[in-house]
């Protein structure tokens, strides 16, 4: 993975930069070497370099100063949230400024009649359902990280998690923003009240990993907490079936909230991890659904008859809120799990349902060609494939050999019809493959977006586009400051 080469010019005026930085937020400027290695990588802790300096600003006016200040200095930004992308979505080069929103936790206004919540962009994700659970909502976009995760980054990434099957993504849950673009002007896209007329620019925000604007606020929808909810666990003897079973019970028009995937070796970690009682199984499946206690029951009917099809060797359904708690908590344990084992870089292509049991097959093929294992977790309902390659970093030659077994599972979910990213984004991770995906045509068609919001190239630059597709533009820029 490369970068491209910081420009020394910038870095050779690092204490002005910071001094001017400071004029604009006095006390929340880093600019010590040794203090800014804390910002030098996200979740992909592959691939790290300090920045020029950190701002961590505390409101929309600060960001709009500090962004003013960098593109009048020509100086690179990298928007960041609680730093848990992982792809690279935040890594900066030594010539950037990080613009951090931690800060920028504030709920600003809560509204349970027209059912909406704003608040600031560095607010966690758990913490927006946490401050309206006492009146019965919920925010329903739950990434795995959403303890740690921010709002923001969840809008630059359009983030999902288990719930998306039946609830969407950020996309589908975001009302409105306010946004800072690169020369300071404040922008006001969508609102609580509706769709704003005109262009979707709403929709272009969201998904576009900091490269077109920092968001600052956000609006976002909030929904009553379901009457009740009762989680189901599926093993099967191969993860082939597993997959098939899904793509059965989408085919069938039955909607459960959630239905999540684990395999054999994912399986076997979050057990020593969290002893969460799982059966020692070639894959599992959760599946959740809600509703009233008869809705429940009807839809849960439904599910046993169709995985029955496939001959499972467990079925077992929640009878008590501990029981529930134990079926989601190995899910919800399983990176940190694979973590405890292994160093491993988690990849995530989204597919059609219809195809899972090739995909997964596939998986198992190139995993044995490069001699890399492969375990699996990933939101099964909506395909968004989350394989997790376990390497070791300090083993000569196997980053790369990673590296290269990601590019070919990702190139296989681009060939059954999917895509790179369901919401980890591109970031630098898949940079590259974006041609597997996209044309020439494609790709400049959305560089010129980018150029409508950003004309100097400014805002996260180095990321989502191959590097030598936005060379020009971005050397063109540096070359006339």
């Amino acid at each position: 993975m490369q970068m491209p080469s910081p420009d020394p010019r910038i870095i050779a005026r690092r204490a002005s930069i910071a001094a001017k930085l400071r004029q604009a937020v006095p006390t929340a400027v880093i600019d010590d070497p040794a203090e800014t290695r804390a910002y030098e990588c996200d979740a992909l802790s592959a691939y790290r370099c300090p920045p020029l300096a950190v701002v961590l600003p505390a409101t929309t006016a600060e960001v709009s100063a500090v962004l003013r200040i960098c593109h009048d200095e020509g100086v690179p930004v990298v928007p960041r949230g609680a730093g848990t992308s992982l792809a690279g979505g935040s890594m900066p080069t030594a010539d950037a400024v990080i613009v951090g929103l931690s800060r920028m936790n504030a709920v600003l206004e809560t509204d349970y009649n027209d059912r909406f919540i704003r608040v600031q962009a560095g607010r966690t994700n758990l913490s927006v359902s946490g401050a309206v659970d006492a009146k019965g909502f919920f925010y329903a976009p739950d990434p795995s990280s959403q303890l740690a995760c921010a709002i923001g980054g969840n809008i630059g990434m359009n983030s999902g998690g288990a719930h998306c099957l039946k609830y969407g993504v950020t996309t589908n849950n975001l009302l409105g923003v306010t946004v800072v673009l690169m020369d300071g002007e404040v922008v006001e896209l969508g609102g609580p009240m509706g769709e704003a007329p005109g262009l979707d620019l709403l929709g272009v925000v969201c998904g576009s990993e900091g490269q077109l604007g920092i968001v600052t606020e956000a609006s976002l929808r909030i929904l009553p907490k379901p009457v009740g909810a009762r989680p189901v666990l599926v093993a099967f003897d191969a993860s082939e079936t597993a997959g098939a079973c899904v793509a059965a019970i989408i085919r069938a028009g039955v909607l459960p909230v959630a239905i999540e995937f684990m395999d054999r070796p994912c399986i076997r970690a979050t057990e020593a991890f969290a002893h969460a009682g799982y059966p020692d199984c070639e894959a599992l499946l959760i599946i959740e659904v809600e509703g009233t206690p008869p809705e429940i029951d009807e839809q849960l009917a439904l599910i046993r008859d169709i995985a029955a099809r496939f001959e499972p060797i467990e079925f077992r359904e929640s009878q008590s809120e501990d029981e529930s708690r134990r079926i989601w908590l190995g899910r919800k344990s399983a990176f940190g799990a694979m973590g405890q084992i292994n160093d491993y870089m988690c990849l995530d292509g989204t597919i059609p349902v219809s195809t899972l049991p090739q995909v997964l097959a596939g998986i198992a093929r190139l995993s044995g060609e490069f001699g890399l294992e492969v375990a699996n977790v990933f939101h099964a309902g909506d395909g968004n494939m989350h394989p997790l390659i376990l390497y070791n970093a300090n083993k000569p030659g196997d980053l790369e050999r990673c590296e290269a077994l990601g590019a070919e599972i990702l190139k296989l979910c681009v060939e059954v019809g999917g895509c790179l990213t369901g919401e980890h984004g591109v970031g630098v991770e898949k940079r590259e493959l974006m041609s597997t995906q996209f044309n020439e045509i494609d790709l400049e068609a959305q560089m010129r977006v980018k150029d409508a919001f950003d004309p100097q190239w400014l805002l996260n630059a180095a990321k989502v586009f191959p590097l030598a597709v936005s060379a020009s533009r971005r050397e063109g820029i540096r070359n006339a400051a």
